[in-house]
């Protein structure tokens, strides 16, 4: 997910496709393998890297490599180990968030192997299959993942005292133009900030909101009352549904398809389009986001190229991201 105030969306890690990588001989399927979570005890250094790494058949140990990499990782990392150990084509997908870390991949000796080299270089503990991880409620199904942040809605809604509200159908009225009007600033804006923090991190699974939490970033510099109603609007309708979720797919098609839009001149301040996107991989949405264009688009036809190029670079992303992956 993107956390810059102008910049909302999300880019998510589509677990199910981690998990139907084709067969190989003697093994089973990773689908039926789960997705494993678990929690580091010791203390990591502060590093943010991505890594991918090939091993051959007389290549270092699995267990040095994960020291050597995983030794100095703690905001976020995602290992792509392809071992072999004694097993053709078989994956493992390992993600490290601070001190959890998810592990997945096609082969459940290779897993189990990946889970006793952990245990045994780190103090951790296995949580087993993942249900709960940074706020997003998983449930799994032999069709793929649930994901959804309903406690994390809901804990929104009793933070603000609106968990009595009259929900709302729409998260935004119709033809609303926030500006920088004549009102007076909000004497204390922590509230209307936290608030707007919040509801970015729960763009993760809820696309529906994404172009309203854009609009609302807007003016976390100097909040004022217009703002602070259309947040509370937002809460409104979060009401009606704090169990949204999205479904993840395990078996369809790898083909990327990409819906992109603009919003021509929709900022009353700057005269700057909005630029809108969602992609999907087979049926299952992995990436949207809402952001203003940079510059100012002389007609409506040139702000929708300028959408349309953004999706094309976030499209050239994650087919090098499904490469690495492995995805055909």
């Amino acid at each position: 997910m993107t956390n810059r105030f102008h910049e909302v969306g999300c880019r998510l890690l589509r677990y199910p496709h981690l998990l139907n990588c084709p067969p190989v001989h003697g093994t089973n399927r990773a689908g039926s393998l789960g997705i494993h979570l678990l929690y580091l005890i010791d203390s990591l250094d502060h590093y943010l890297i991505y890594l991918s790494d090939s091993l051959g058949t007389h290549s270092p140990s699995i267990h040095n490599v994960l020291r050597r990499h995983i030794g100095n990782l703690s905001i976020h990392v995602l290992a792509i180990i392809k071992a072999s150990l004694g097993i053709h084509g078989a994956s493992v997908f390992v993600l490290v968030y601070v001190d959890d870390i998810l592990i997945t991949g096609s082969n459940v000796t290779l897993l189990q192997s990946i889970k006793a080299r952990l245990c045994g270089q780190f103090h951790t503990k296995d949580l087993g299959s993942l249900k709960y991880f940074l706020g997003i409620e998983v449930a799994p199904l032999s069709r793929g993942l649930y994901l959804c942040q309903r406690k994390y809605t809901l804990d929104i809604l009793d933070d603000c005292g609106l968990t009595g509200a009259r929900p709302s159908e729409f998260p935004m009225e119709q033809n609303l133009k926030l500006s920088n009007s004549t009102e007076a600033i909000l004497s204390y804006p922590s509230p209307y900030r936290r608030l707007v923090g919040r509801l970015i991190y729960l763009t993760v699974t809820r696309p529906d909101i994404v172009h309203t939490v854009n609009i609302l970033s807007r003016f976390m510099h100097q909040p004022r009352q217009p703002h602070l109603d259309a947040a509370h609007r937002l809460i409104h309708y979060l009401k009606g549904s704090p169990g949204q979720d999205i479904f993840l797919h395990s078996k369809s098609d790898h083909a990327l398809k990409a819906f992109c839009d603009s919003d021509w001149a929709s900022c009353p301040m700057t005269r700057r389009s909005t630029t809108g996107y969602c992609i999907f991989l087979g049926s299952s949405p992995i990436s949207w986001k809402t952001k203003k264009q940079t510059t100012v688009s002389r007609s409506s036809a040139e702000a929708e190229y300028r959408s349309m190029a953004v999706a094309t670079c976030e499209l050239t992303w994650l087919s090098f991201l499904l490469r690495d992956l492995g995805m055909p």
